[in-house]
């Protein structure tokens, strides 16, 4: 696995984020609304738990899903040069550290762990989890029928990262996906292969297409290119009525 320039192009939004900072399951956590019933758990890009567009994403569905939205930090305190990934200077960034560094094995139990604490030990009754790119596998391992127990309710991820067949397989609850046209992360296989496999799942599937649109834009949409911003305002809608409806 491994991170690529396409997954880094960025621009940031205006607006602050109005939540605050707590502990889950020993992760620092952003964690935005105050519904006691749902929850839905947000696993971050690359540019982490602290990036303002993704925090702005999670209070955005906490008022418009009416829900308690946790942003953990699942890699352990490393936050990537924002300017730098903006600028174009990746090699400034060491991406096949950050892929070594925040790997399935060291992470997939952190995800679980924050899962299970918002079900179980928090009370929520319903938890939905919505990954972006890094989070798109993150997503499937939570809501996956080897898990011991379930731990989500329903899940919805867009331009997903590190995905393999196993993950879609594997599928047992509600799932959204958000796919962008241009993606050499979830490719044109893969997405097939979403389909074929989504025949034989027995849960609702819902898959929304976003012409012209490019690996990384639902949550970092820049206004300077035709579209991005429009298709990251309909992927945020998207997520908000796929969660109003199985989360209430």
């Amino acid at each position: 696995m491994s991170f690529t320039s396409c997954c880094l192009k960025t621009f940031t939004w205006g607006g602050t984020p109005v939540g605050t900072e707590i502990k889950l399951a020993n992760n620092d956590c952003y964690i935005t609304g105050d519904d006691k019933d749902a929850a839905i758990l947000l696993v971050h890009d690359i540019f982490g738990w602290r990036y303002p567009n993704v925090r702005l994403l999670a209070d955005h569905f906490a008022r418009e899903v009416n829900a308690t939205v946790y942003v953990p930090d699942f890699f352990g305190g490393w936050v990537v040069d924002w300017k730098a990934a903006e600028e174009d200077r990746w090699s400034e960034i060491d991406l096949d550290g950050v892929a070594k560094d925040q790997s399935r094995e060291i992470r997939g139990p952190e995800i679980v762990a924050c899962a299970r604490a918002i079900k179980a030990e928090l009370g929520f009754r319903r938890l939905g989890a919505v990954g972006y790119c890094y989070g798109g596998w993150a997503v499937c391992h939570i809501a996956s029928k080897t898990q011991e127990t379930q731990l989500v309710d329903a899940i919805s991820m867009a331009h997903p990262s590190w995905l393999v067949k196993e993950d879609i397989d594997n599928i047992a609850v509600p799932v959204q996906v958000l796919a962008v046209e241009h993606d050499p992360s979830y490719t044109p296989e893969l997405k097939n292969y979403t389909f074929q496999t989504a025949l034989t799942w027995k849960v609702p599937f819902d898959y929304q297409h976003f012409p012209g649109i490019v690996h990384g834009a639902l949550v970092r949409g820049d206004e300077r290119h035709e579209g991005e911003r429009e298709a990251m305002s309909r992927a945020k809608n998207a997520v908000v009525a796929w969660f109003r409806q199985l989360l209430h």
